[in-house]
């Protein structure tokens, strides 16, 4: 790819999403909930890999923005405008960078949505959260 026309060789974005997810309270929905909230929405490599961060409530807090920013990328290209974001799993690649893991259900879902990736950036400050997904368009 020259670099005079690296952007034409990129798929265009047709959706994006953002969610910013507070600490404490996530915490605390778990504590309220015994520990269904997370058990329900995380998958067992989600919770696998957060007992190895320095704190497990800041990265679920990261993934759980994941899962929403997804949802708002993608949901509105759905005709039933809905999918279950429990179906998005985000992983560390070996530099420690996210990547949401494409599993069958979630591909059916992009494919629906005429998605064929999705970026998604992750950063933590304090007691806060926040993730951004971009859903780019499925190249023919």
């Amino acid at each position: 790819m020259s670099l005079e026309n690296w952007a034409e060789q990129l798929a265009p974005p047709i959706g994006i999403g953002i969610d910013l997810v507070s600490v404490p309270e996530l915490r605390k929905l778990d504590q309220r909930t015994r520990g269904a909230f997370s058990r329900r929405t995380f998958t067992d490599w989600e919770l696998a890999e957060s007992e190895l961060s320095q704190d497990s409530w800041v990265y679920l807090a990261g993934r759980f923005a994941v899962k929403e920013a997804v949802f708002k990328a993608v949901a509105h290209l759905l005709p039933e405008k809905s999918f279950d974001f429990r179906l998005v799993e985000t992983l560390r690649q070996p530099d420690g960078a996210p990547q949401i893991v494409c599993s069958p259900a979630l591909r059916a879902v992009l494919d629906s949505a005429n998605v064929g990736s999705l970026l998604v950036s992750i950063s933590n400050e304090a007691d806060f959260a926040v993730a951004m997904v971009q859903a780019l368009e499925k190249k023919e």
